[in-house]
């Protein structure tokens, strides 16, 4: 179990926007964090009737960058490339909204492709296994 200060400072969410609290298992292709944010009053996403689930796509994508950070970290590279959220693809919400669920979220991420511009990803968000989100996010990384 990695927390959120091993890997915080590597990605540019900060402050309350940084959604996830620990990455639990990581590999080549897959990350797996968890959230206990979508219940807490103060996040950012928030609005006047809770959480809506469709932010559950964000989480996916925070998935993403710390993923790709920490193969970064692991490559021994010196700075950590930014990307930018360029797509969301076949989105499908479970909920309407999940403020109201106890206890953690699980993110899951699958890197299904990646190379120097970019990278694609699934992503799936669970509660105590059952489906809140799913869908497959792409990032671009601008040109040096």
């Amino acid at each position: 179990m990695l927390p959120k200060t091993d890997w915080a400072s590597l990605i540019p969410h900060a402050g309350t926007m940084c959604l996830l609290d620990a990455v639990c298992a990581w590999d080549e292709r897959h990350i797996h964090a968890q959230s206990a944010g979508h219940a807490r009053a103060d996040n950012p996403l928030r609005g006047e009737h809770g959480l809506h689930a469709v932010h559950m796509a964000e989480y996916g994508a925070q998935a993403m960058a710390v993923h790709g950070a920490l193969l970064a970290r692991s490559r021994g590279d010196e700075q950590v490339r930014p990307g930018m959220l360029v797509s969301l693809r076949d989105v499908q919400l479970f909920a309407e909204y999940v403020d109201q669920l106890e206890g953690a979220i699980d993110v899951h991420g699958e890197c299904l492709y990646a190379d120097d511009g970019g990278a694609q990803y699934a992503f799936i968000v669970e509660h105590r296994g059952q489906l809140l989100a799913r869908g497959r996010a792409a990032v671009i990384h601008p040109a040096r």
